[in-house]
């Protein structure tokens, strides 16, 4: 059973990018020097804060816009952890350099890379980046087989869509043989159904989809990976968690930000279905909706794990079960505004009084 935490490594309103910096280093920390299983460092574009002078900044800020560069920093600062993309947005870069770099990452932690890797579910990242969101899914599936192909062979060509290659090899190699572990993030229908097919592990979150919604997708993983003759039934969830010594103190430390959170993850599907008209899902539409009319209460009862080390560990434990999940991952700080001493007194709490519960 996986006890990890995702690093949005939050860029705070009114604070310098140094002291982000500092603070992700810390948290990095702290999980290595805890017992926390893995870090996953997240891809975030274009996140600056809302100042003064620039009011369209980022609802939730980060300095988190090279997880691979993030990861090789950690990865050094560290000694136990393992370290992970959560996740590398493959459309957004070439695939050779992924390839690389992962590598490169995984020889300096001497094996302690996961690459986590997914194609984004909003569109402003490719807006920023210049690419067309309707080519993401071909030039994910592209960039993965490229991927595949540099790390499983010496020496290699390519002749596809977006890529076209000649006979080139591909160092460093990884460290780990025949690579890193791989896991695909899953958010929508139609990709947990192609993760399926593929075989990979996966990890899902429940910001746009609840746990029923959660359970009946990974339903479909399984079944379309029995179908395709794939044995792998290996899932990891990733959701809000916050622990506290009192669900009073986590209320009034969480309950802010959080909404504030979920208020973005709204809009931003609003904004997403309003920009592809009549191209865009009903499951994008219904979970605008729901978002729309959703309280915090709500989120305490389907979209989150809040309370003391034993309710919240009471919790997983029921998620694990009900759902048959192996790994989940923490994002410890929604919204981006609790403050960090508490958030690390989270991270503590979770890693040495949650996890030991979750993993027996």
């Amino acid at each position: 059973m996986h006890v990890g935490l995702v690093m949005e490594c939050d860029y705070r309103e009114g604070r310098t990018q140094d002291e982000a910096f500092d603070e992700a280093f810390t948290v990095a920390q702290l999980a290595d020097e805890s017992g926390i299983d893995g870090v996953w460092l997240a891809e975030r574009h274009f996140a600056a804060p809302r100042t003064p002078t620039d009011p369209g900044g980022a609802g939730i800020p980060s300095v988190s816009s090279v997880p691979l560069m993030m990861a090789g920093i950690v990865a050094a600062r560290t000694e136990r952890v393992r370290v992970g993309t959560g996740v590398s947005v493959l459309p957004l870069a070439h695939p050779i350099r992924l390839a690389e770099e992962a590598a490169t990452v995984d020889n300096i932690s001497k094996g302690r890379l996961d690459f986590g890797i997914g194609r984004s579910s909003f569109p402003r990242s490719y807006q920023g980046y210049g690419v067309p969101f309707e080519e993401s899914r071909v030039r994910f599936a592209e960039a993965l087989e490229i991927i595949l192909k540099a790390w499983n062979n010496y020496r290699f060509s390519h002749h596809g869509r977006y890529y076209d290659m000649d006979d080139v090899v591909v160092t460093p190699r990884p460290y780990q043989q025949p690579h890193p572990p791989m896991r695909i993030a899953a958010n929508s229908v139609d990709t947990f159904r192609i993760i399926g097919e593929l075989g990979f592990p996966l990890v899902t979150g429940v910001r746009g989809q609840g746990l029923k919604q959660v359970a009946d997708n990974l339903g479909l993983y399984r079944a379309t990976a029995a179908e395709n003759g794939h044995d792998v039934d290996d899932a990891y969830v990733r959701m809000p968690i916050y622990v506290g010594e009192t669900m009073e103190q986590v209320r009034a430390d969480t309950e802010e930000s959080t909404m504030r959170a979920f208020r973005r993850t709204a809009d931003t599907y609003i904004r997403t279905v309003e920009a592809e008209g009549a191209n865009a899902t009903e499951e994008r539409r219904q979970r605008a909706e729901q978002l729309l009319n959703t309280t915090y209460d709500d989120l305490l009862v389907d979209r989150v794990a809040y309370g003391t080390p034993e309710q919240v560990a009471e919790r997983l434990i029921s998620i694990r079960d009900e759902l048959n999940v192996t790994g989940f991952i923490m994002e410890p700080n929604v919204g981006g505004t609790v403050p960090a001493e508490r958030v690390q007194n989270s991270i503590r709490l979770y890693a040495e009084e949650v996890g030991p519960a979750v993993r027996e």
